[in-house]
């Protein structure tokens, strides 16, 4: 009865396995990409930074614009007044009301500034490229990370399908060890341990099914799916055997993202330095303006003075701000924009060996990982024929359980190497591409 029972819960446990249900949606790898690449929350905020950037280079070319403000002022005066004239005279008068309107439309246009406003656009203009190659760098890694945990799902899922031969392999332990035992040709320990090897299968079938689940939603919250939101992946990881690392090496000179952020400040800081320098120089503008203005009195105490007045009329002029001294700010901020610019520079030269130095050692683990997987394979293989040969000697009774049971550890030790070779030899091919830059194109 307790054979039964063990056997009923196996069944449950395997049918709620993926793989069963014919109801269950296949995800791709390339289905995960594209989700992530088009509702990922980092993704979705970096464009949101470039749209930034982007908005603020479609105006850049204001900075070659006049400017021009408009004014109106509408004043109501109440007002005592008391005078005394040279003549000795005096005259007051209260309760005085005017108003007073003045409208005016000024211009003002630099036309020199020491090329500054030319640095400006350039500065902005390189910003704006800057927030393109942010993005990219954040689609390659995110893609490299969708990559790796879509593939970490079907690594488990290969270690699920280990789990489930081995327990197949128990229970053809359990089945000779009950057969033996009861005609008296087997003891007793050996059937207890039988059972005990097929229950702990049985739990790590349990555990392996849970960090499945776990490891779905990691990917869901990079692809920004529903959390709970259940699918198929695929049943094997696909690897390419063929990297070159001179074709990694000089594309990532030229396309990894990483190295042309810095290329792109390093730019930037050069343009922030000219707008510094260009603060030296002299700012030449022309100003112009169209004025009118109007006063009406009540009542005047004075016979000099009009009861309406009104002006209109407009100016032009040429002015120049000429910087002598500001307490060696210029000289401060020119010093710390050359700092800046240094700064960037070694910055870039830290980058390129950062990602030389990933690529040479993300592409030893490559090779690692591809001649250990092509050993794993022959061990698999010949771990099988092992486990074979010792389940049909068990069966004509010329073999014991123990021999079975070292083979089968054998054949389990082979499997976990095997899948543990196949990811790592993925995971560095990703690693190699996100480093190259051609993760996303």
């Amino acid at each position: 009865m307790k054979q039964l029972k063990l056997f009923l819960l196996l069944g449950v446990v395997i049918c709620l396995t993926p793989g069963v249900s014919a109801q269950q949606k296949m995800l791709t790898v390339e289905e995960a990409v594209a989700a992530a690449l088009e509702n990922n929350y980092d993704i979705l905020l970096s464009k949101n930074d470039s749209v930034v950037y982007a908005l603020n280079n479609q105006y850049a070319r204001g900075v070659f614009y006049p400017r021009f403000n408009a004014s109106n002022t509408f004043v109501i005066n109440h007002n005592n007044q008391k005078q005394r004239l040279p003549d000795g005279s005096e005259r007051g008068a209260s309760g005085i009301r005017s108003n007073n309107e003045n409208a005016a439309v000024n211009m003002n246009w630099t036309v020199f500034d020491g090329l500054k406003m030319f640095a400006t656009r350039d500065r902005i203009a390189a910003e704006a490229v800057l927030g393109n190659l942010n993005l990219k760098a954040q689609l390659n890694t995110t893609v490299a990370e969708v990559i790796n945990t879509y593939y970490a799902i079907v690594r488990q899922k290969e270690q699920l399908k280990a789990i489930k031969e081995q327990m197949r392999i128990n229970e053809t332990r359990v089945e000779q060890a009950e057969k033996k035992f009861s005609t008296g040709l087997g003891a007793k320990p050996e059937l207890l341990q039988a059972k005990l090897d097929l229950n702990a299968q049985l739990s790590s079938l349990l555990n392996q099914q849970t960090l499945i689940d776990l490891l779905k939603e990691d990917l869901n919250l990079l692809i920004s799916f529903a959390p709970g939101t259940d699918y198929e992946v695929a049943d094997s990881i696909p690897i390419n055997l063929n990297l070159s690392f001179d074709d990694i090496y000089s594309g990532a000179a030229k396309s990894n993202p990483s190295i042309a952020v810095a290329r792109q400040q390093q730019l930037i800081a050069g343009y922030a330095l000219k707008e510094r320098k260009a603060e030296r120089f002299p700012t030449i503008s022309i100003n112009g303006a169209y004025v009118f203005s109007k006063t009406n009195n009540q009542t005047v105490v004075n016979n000099f003075t009009p009861l309406f007045n009104r002006n209109l009329g407009y100016n032009y002029g040429v002015s120049a701000v000429i910087p002598i001294f500001n307490g060696f700010t210029v000289r401060r901020q020119i010093k710390e924009a050359a700092l800046n610019v240094s700064y960037q520079d070694l910055q870039y030269r830290f980058e390129q060996s950062k990602v030389n130095a990933a690529i040479t050692g993300a592409f030893k683990s490559y090779t690692l990982q591809k001649k250990n997987l092509a050993l794993e394979e022959e061990n698999i293989r010949l771990a099988k024929e092992n486990v074979y040969i010792a389940v049909e000697r068990l069966r004509l009774g010329v073999s014991t359980l123990i021999e079975l049971r070292e083979t089968q550890k054998s054949l389990e030790d082979a499997y976990n190497r095997l899948i543990s070779a196949r990811y790592n030899t993925k995971l560095a091919e990703t690693t190699l591409l996100r480093l190259k830059g051609e993760l996303v194109k």
